[in-house]
Order: structure tokens, then C-alpha cells, then sequence
């Protein structure tokens, strides 16, 4: 499903006009997206949690060359579904 597909199925659903919707649904995302930047995680009861998970500094290698180079440590937004959600999808 598209953001557009979301966007129009919520507004189904909500019987809530198209475009107040789209507000919403881009309030919402850049509101999660803004408590992770600050290192917040967000929690909604019944569905699961976004926070930062936090990557190890690692070695790697150039593909080109073969030289061996130091990747940074770095923060990786990710989701935990909750309870409800897993047992939703799993039925």
C-alpha cells in the first residue's frame, strides 16, 4: 500500500474529506519522524513501537579496491510491532 492508498482508504473509513487526511497522515509521520531525531521512541498501545537502534562501528571492505575501511557507527529507525498487531496479522 502507497501513501496515496492509505490516504484514501483512512479517508474512507473516517468518512473525512481526502485532503484533511493528507494533513494528518504527514503531521503524524513527521511528528515520529522529529521524536526520533531527538532520540525519543513512540509507542502506540495496540499496534508497536518506532525507536533508534544504534549500529556498532564495523570493518568493511572497498568493492572496487579490496582495501579494508572503517564504517561509522551509525542510528537505524526500526519498528516493533506490539502484541495485538502480531496476533491480528497472524490469525
Amino acid at each position: 500500500m502507497t501513501r496515496a492508498e492509505l490516504i484514501v482508504n483512512v479517508a474512507e473509513k473516517a468518512e473525512v474529506d481526502r485532503k484533511v487526511v493528507e494533513k494528518v497522515v504527514a503531521a503524524t509521520f513527521e511528528t515520529i519522524k522529529t521524536a526520533l531525531i531527538e532520540g525519543d521512541k513512540v509507542q502506540v498501545l495496540g499496534f508497536g513501537t518506532f525507536e533508534n537502534r544504534t549500529r556498532a562501528p564495523r570493518k568493511g571492505r572497498n568493492p572496487r579496491t579490496g582495501e579494508e575501511i572503517e564504517i561509522k557507527a551509525s542510528k537505524l529507525p526500526s519498528f516493533k510491532a506490539g502484541k495485538t498487531l502480531k496476533e491480528a496479522v497472524n490469525s
